[in-house]
């Protein structure tokens, strides 16, 4: 269990996220289409998951806005942008900001990525959401870094995910 804070009022998620070197856990996450993908459908590229409570909050929006301009500087990545948020939701944002160098995923059904990869938020107003986390998967599947922001309202630290492409 780790502890964040949200305005500075500490919150709890259900775990700690992946350690680095271990094998990334499977998912299945639903996209804008509600079809189904899964970890193996990005075999062979390297993956940043950018991960956030709901893209209808300032902060959330800025980080996929942000992540959709690295997407668009980086090769062989790609970047994943993973909430709750219902896959219609995110397929509007995107469709609304011409965010088109990312992929908007939905955990919507039973929240089981945040509660696998340790990062669902357990207490406080924001029970059930994910936390703000960054991960990078390498091309063979293994996590290469994590980042759990300590404080729900800031954004993530883009040039120490960079640093560690």
């Amino acid at each position: 269990m780790a502890t964040i804070a949200l305005k500075g009022n500490p919150i709890q998620t259900n775990g700690e996220l992946p350690v680095k070197g271990e094998k990334a856990k499977d998912f299945t996450l639903a996209k804008n289409d509600l079809s189904r993908v899964s970890m193996n459908d990005f075999t062979g590229n390297k993956l940043i998951l950018n991960i956030f409570p709901s893209l209808d909050t300032g902060i959330c929006a800025a980080s996929v806005r942000q992540f959709n301009k690295i997407a668009g500087e980086i090769e062989n990545t790609k970047v994943l942008c993973i909430s709750r948020d219902l896959p219609f939701a995110q397929s509007r944002f995107c469709g609304a900001e011409g965010l088109n160098n990312i992929i908007t995923l939905s955990d919507y059904a039973d929240g089981s990525f945040g509660k696998n990869y340790g990062l669902e938020i357990v207490n406080g107003p924001m029970a059930g959401l994910h936390s703000r986390v960054v991960i990078i998967v390498d091309e063979n599947g293994l996590i290469k870094y994590t980042q759990q922001v300590p404080e729900i309202t800031t954004e993530p630290n883009y040039d120490d995910v960079l640093k560690h492409l």
